[in-house]
């Protein structure tokens, strides 16, 4: 009854922080402007099928593709096994499911490879990350932090691996023995090998096994409770990230209501532009961005794919499409920070524009959409680079003397060259 009773205070403790965090990152993500992304619902139903859920835009770099995949569903398929142990857990059983026979045990058996494969897959990121060390996985944005997340999950992953088959191979040696409360359930194809390397004593395998159930369960609810500080929050907002993304054709940009009224009523005297709220060009912090901007910033994996395509960065300049993400999020939770401090309506004097993202770096950019492209969950960090160019040119007029110039003659030529209309087609009489 003792351990019934800590078992259900852990996991209300764990579930109640879990989600006063989430409530916080869905606060932040609110402070962003609104936007609608219901249309088109059965598409946006089968991009996230497609993008979140098959993986499909991983699969251009087929290697780490696939072992995310296996990572991926071994980790999730696994955890329906936390359903069992929740059960036994609160009501003192021992493999309630157990009854189920050689479904039972079929299931139990493919949880086995998955957490080989797991083990294995994760195994090989660390060796990637901290022995081969890929490029794209540095960078002046990558500092100690974003590392050391990385590697504190893979490492806390194959932790709760061993501990799950170490479980499994002391439950079945002592049903082996015949130890009273251990039923006989269950096949363990790759767990029956450790059993070698287990004690012999029934006192001590009861320990080994108990010690193993409590670290995989109180693990599950540490790596629940870790996710919102982490990178890793895309295995939750893979989801509706994919969802809501941007339907339209790459390299389409957004229309700003106020100027296209403006416009409208500038070539037509008889129209009437709505009454809006006056509002800010482009945006100079998050508050101006949209909670579509915000919720990518929070979903982004940081494992460089933009940035490793980025022309911009493979050049050399200041550029990297994964610094404006990670960039983006730090303000989000800065903010949040003073209001938790101090209420809203706070300026800190700090913005995202110049504070945290320089203007070398959204002029860098060639708008090319390379970016958004490679990204596996549909991140857009192009949508926040042009925000803040809107801002810095409509807002501020300062812009590079390159891009003056070029609306310059826009808007006395009509077009990006100095030429006057008229001239335009000398180069044909001339040839």
């Amino acid at each position: 009854m003792v351990a019934q009773i800590l078992f259900i205070a852990i996991t209300l403790a764990a579930l109640v922080l879990f989600s006063y965090n989430l409530r916080k990152v869905i606060r932040n993500i609110r402070l962003g402007r609104s936007e609608n992304r219901s249309d088109q619902p059965q598409k946006r139903l089968m991009t996230m099928l497609k993008v979140a859920f098959g993986q499909t835009k991983m699969f251009f770099r087929p290697v780490p593709a696939l072992l995310h995949l296996v990572v991926y569903a071994g980790f999730v398929i696994i955890n329906i096994e936390v359903l069992e142990i929740m059960i036994d857990g609160i009501f003192g059983t021992h493999r309630i499911f157990g009854g189920l026979g050689l479904f039972y045990n079929a299931l139990i058996g493919s949880f086995e490879f998955l957490a080989l494969g797991v083990w294995l897959g994760c195994a090989i990121f660390l060796i990637r990350r901290n022995l081969i060390k890929l490029r794209r996985f540095s960078g002046v944005e990558m500092t100690s932090w974003p590392r050391s997340d990385a590697n504190l999950i893979l490492i806390s992953e194959i932790l709760l691996m061993t501990a799950f088959l170490t479980m499994n191979a002391a439950d079945a040696k002592l049903q082996t023995i015949g130890a009273s409360h251990y039923i006989s359930a269950g096949t363990f194809p790759v767990s029956q090998y450790l059993q070698g390397f287990l004690p012999a004593s029934e006192s001590a395998l009861i320990a080994l096994e108990r010690g193993c159930w409590w670290f995989h369960i109180i693990g599950i609810f540490c790596f629940l409770n870790y996710l919102p500080y982490s990178k890793h929050f895309h295995i939750l907002f893979a989801f509706p990230n994919t969802y809501f993304s941007n339907l339209e054709p790459k390299g389409e940009f957004t229309n700003m209501a106020s100027v296209t009224n403006e416009v409208k009523a500038m070539l037509d005297p008889s129209f009437t532009p709505p009454e809006t709220e006056a509002g800010r060009f482009g945006a100079k912090d998050v508050n101006d961005l949209t909670w579509i901007n915000l919720m990518n910033a929070y979903t982004c994996t940081e494992c460089g794919r933009c940035t490793s395509v980025c022309p911009a960065n493979i050049t050399g300049k200041l550029l990297s499409p994964r610094k404006i993400m990670m960039d983006t999020r730090d303000r989000m939770e800065q903010v949040g920070r003073n209001i938790d401090k101090t209420g809203t309506g706070f300026d800190d004097g700090k913005s995202l524009l110049d504070t945290h993202i320089s203007r070398e770096e959204i002029w860098a950019c060639t708008s090319c959409n390379a970016c958004t492209q490679a990204c596996p969950i549909n991140i857009d960090p192009l949508a926040i680079i042009t925000e803040l160019r809107r801002y810095a040119v409509m807002e501020e007029s300062q812009s590079p003397a390159s891009i003056n110039t070029m609306l310059g003659n826009i808007e006395n030529n009509g077009a990006p060259w100095k030429y006057a209309p008229a001239d335009r087609f000398n180069w044909a009489e001339e040839s």
